[in-house]
């Protein structure tokens, strides 16, 4: 029982470190938001931090899963369920539902800003990005498509490239609805472009 109440209690200070970063990088910039600060914020000591994170990096990269989430983060390979067989449309449809949601949530909007300055300068960071949800993504969604050109309910192409070009209009159109806000301008006209996104794509690839 101990063991369990210690569990517990370590995965409450990981959720209170994270989203006490959450809010000190989207407020004072990843350069700003120290360690000490964010100890600080959390109420504990600087040395407890390191018990949950190696460093700002990681907890950064731990953010940043927020930013690009998806149906299969904690999911290394997902299995299409028989009902999901019948109708993979709606797998692909609540990856796009979950990215949307994520795209205008104002919060998210500013961390999205402050990840696209640091991938161009923080060598540690581009590579956490990159192995952590770019790979991941086109690896687990590259799976997902192969399966389906085996169960002949996709045409046959090359998987891989077949993941990118499900992923890339997305994160343009996140890309887009930033530099609309940044400028205040209205992101109406964009809000139906994610759904009309996996239409398109569906009807591309389908058998």
């Amino acid at each position: 029982m101990p063991e369990n109440s210690d569990s517990n209690q370590t995965l409450s200070t990981k959720e209170k470190i994270t989203n006490a970063s959450m809010k000190l990088f989207s407020e004072l910039g990843y350069k700003n938001a120290s360690v000490r600060k964010i100890a600080s914020a959390v109420g504990i000591r600087e040395s407890a931090l390191y018990n949950h994170f190696k460093n700002k990096e990681d907890i950064f990269l731990c953010v940043a899963s927020e930013i690009f989430n998806s149906p299969f983060n904690n999911d290394d390979s997902p299995t299409l369920t028989s009902a999901q067989l019948n109708n993979p449309k709606s797998y692909l449809q609540k990856f796009v539902t979950e990215y949307k949601l994520v795209t205008f949530d104002k919060t998210q909007e500013s961390l999205f800003r402050i990840l696209m300055i640091e991938l161009l300068q923080n060598k540690v960071l581009r590579e956490g990005f990159l192995n952590e949800f770019h790979n991941k993504n086109i690896k687990v969604l590259s799976g997902i498509f192969f399966t389906l050109m085996q169960n002949g309910i996709v045409r046959s192409s090359d998987p891989i490239l077949m993941a990118h070009e499900f992923i890339a209009p997305l994160f343009y159109l996140r890309l887009h609805v930033t530099l609309l806000r940044i400028d205040n301008l209205s992101t109406s006209n964009l809000s139906s472009q994610f759904e009309k996104h996996v239409d398109f794509f569906w009807e591309s690839i389908k058998v």
